[in-house]
């Protein structure tokens, strides 16, 4: 993907604008996930920081849930349309947002019914999910500001930037 991201600088439209703003709330909350992680993983009390992982994926996946919305029904549709989504970058990116809500997936459920049934061994693997979800939505959010967002600059038309300015507005 790198080879078509051009230079890397560039001003972006209104709704790529909007897009890349809604990245650092949501890398706040991961950065507070993988914190609750590694408590589970590492602490002495690991039952307290895996009581607070739940409540805190589900406030997390809530707030993804739109902003993945926007760019895979708005942005991904649009860039496709001039370079397809089979391969290349809209099929990766697609890829990551599938793998990020699977993991969140599983973790939402094998913890369904509280934590009171699982063994600390069964806290770690369920946080092990949570982190590599982290992983894939943090190199996720770096691809798409340094090279998907910049392709998407070049590529759409002014019409189509106001279109998806207007069909991402948060109301």
């Amino acid at each position: 993907m790198s080879t078509m991201a051009g230079d890397g600088q560039g001003v972006l439209s209104e709704g790529l604008k909007q897009l890349k703003s809604e990245h650092p709330p949501l890398l706040d909350k991961l950065e507070v996930l993988l914190g609750l992680c590694t408590s589970v993983e590492k602490d002495d009390n690991p039952v307290e920081a895996f009581a607070k992982l739940r409540p805190a994926v589900i406030e997390f996946f809530n707030e993804l849930e739109p902003h993945s919305e926007r760019e895979e029904g708005v942005l991904f549709e649009m860039m496709a349309a001039y370079i397809g989504r089979e391969m290349g970058p809209i099929a990766v990116m697609e890829y990551e947002h599938d793998r990020a809500k699977s993991l969140i997936g599983a973790f939402l459920g094998n913890t369904e019914n509280g934590h009171g049934h699982h063994t600390e061994e069964m806290m770690k693997q369920d946080a092990i999910l949570v982190k590599q979800a982290y992983f894939t939505l943090v190199d996720h959010f770096s691809k798409e500001e340094n090279v998907l967002f910049l392709m998407a600059e070049r590529m759409l038309t002014e019409a189509e930037k106001q279109e998806l300015a207007e069909r991402i507005r948060i109301k």
